[in-house]
């Protein structure tokens, strides 16, 4: 089994891992998001180039298996499950999202979000995750809210997206773990 911070072509993730968790945490404490008691299922990369995102690729390949490849936004995006897992703060992710290149452009290439898991109602998702949040910590500048329901091909859970961001990070919330939607994907 290899971990993925000895893999030579996830060398500037490796690396890139610090400030992400600092980034992480201090978005948190901005919004007054209590991250302790909440199940994040993933992590996500973002970068730049495809051959970036095609040498991120092959050093998973070493680390992890390929649970999915799928077309979501008209860009492919895989998720590998890791022998070793990326710690951050109390979470352990052993799922780590590789999106190619799309449209928009991040200001920095590396870790970007993390996804948590809030079970129930995909009605109520927005409501449930905003409530986690301070009011006065969403009205700050620099902080963005989005909804989405991005959709893979093959997918057969709604899978609404709200996500919060400060431009440098981003943590996005689901109803569903990434692998009942993988699952999904699977079922006849």
């Amino acid at each position: 089994m290899a971990n993925w911070q000895t893999i030579a072509e996830l060398s500037d993730i490796s690396e890139d891992l610090p400030r992400f968790i600092q980034a992480l945490t201090q978005l948190a404490a901005r919004l007054g998001l209590e991250i302790a008691p909440l199940d994040a299922d993933h992590i996500s990369l973002r970068c730049h180039q495809n051959t970036t995102a095609e040498r991120w690729r092959a050093g998973l390949e070493k680390c992890g298996t390929l649970l999915s490849e799928n077309i979501i936004n008209d860009r492919p995006i895989c998720l590998f499950k890791l022998d070793e897992p990326v710690r951050v703060a109390h979470w352990e992710f052993s799922v780590v999202e590789l999106p190619w290149p799309g449209e928009k452009r991040y200001p920095h290439e590396g870790w970007e979000h993390v996804e948590i898991v809030l079970p129930g109602e995909t009605e109520t998702l927005n409501a449930r995750a905003l409530d986690l949040m301070s009011d006065a910590g969403l009205r700050q500048t620099g902080i963005s809210v989005k909804t989405s329901s991005p959709k893979g091909e093959r997918e057969r859970l709604p899978n609404p997206t709200l996500a919060v961001t400060d431009g440098k990070v981003t943590i996005k919330f689901h109803p569903w773990s990434i692998e009942e939607i993988v699952a999904s994907e699977l079922a006849d």
